[in-house]
């Protein structure tokens, strides 16, 4: 199994109002892609509970069932669709740690 982790920071021209929103389509974009991208075991996306000592803003979870998997969630239509319509735009900064469990 691959663990796929990512943190994003939002842009900062975004108001308090518009990140909550923002972050929660992130969440439901990317948590809805569970059943439909072949390979995609779990995925969650964690918009609360964020801490002052923070310095990125969301953080997704997710567990593929191989290194094949991931690379195929990557390009897939309804992964890119989401990436590119609700994450991208919104966001500066992306960190990813790929690692094998």
């Amino acid at each position: 199994m691959v663990k796929h982790i990512i943190l994003w920071t939002l842009r900062e021209d975004l108001t308090a109002e518009q990140k909550q929103e923002v972050k929660k389509d992130i969440k439901a974009g990317l948590e809805g892609l569970k059943g439909l991208v072949p390979g995609l075991l779990d995925i969650v996306v964690n918009i609360d509970g964020r801490l002052e000592t923070s310095n990125c803003d969301l953080m997704l979870d997710s567990t593929l069932e191989s290194f094949e998997a991931l690379k195929g969630y990557a390009v897939h239509p309804a992964h890119v669709a989401v990436a590119d319509g609700k994450v991208r735009p919104y966001t500066i900064q992306r960190t990813c740690l790929d690692f094998e469990v």
